[in-house]
C-alpha cells in the first residue's frame, strides 16, 4: 500500500495522533497572582511554566516543535 492510500485508510486514532510529537501548545495561566505561561506536550501534559510568551515560543522551537497558541 503506498503512503496516499495509506493515509486515506487510517483509524480515528491515528489521525488524532498525527503531529502530536511534533508540536507544543502555549497556554496563558495565573500562578501565586502573576501571568505565565506554561507550555503543553500535544497530548496535554505540562512541560514547563515560564515567564513570558516570547520565552515559552523559543523554548518550543529550541527543541524542534511546532509552536501552537491557545486562547
Amino acid at each position: 500500500m503506498n503512503s496516499i492510500e495509506r493515509l486515506k485508510n487510517i483509524s480515528l486514532r491515528e489521525f488524532a495522533l498525527l503531529g502530536m510529537s511534533d508540536m507544543a501548545y502555549v497556554k496563558r495561566v495565573v500562578v501565586s497572582d502573576e501571568v505565565r505561561y506554561a507550555i503543553h506536550g500535544a497530548d496535554g501534559t505540562q512541560l514547563a511554566v515560564v515567564s513570558n510568551e516570547d520565552v515559552a515560543y523559543a523554548t518550543i522551537r529550541q527543541n524542534d516543535l511546532e509552536p501552537v497558541s491557545v486562547h
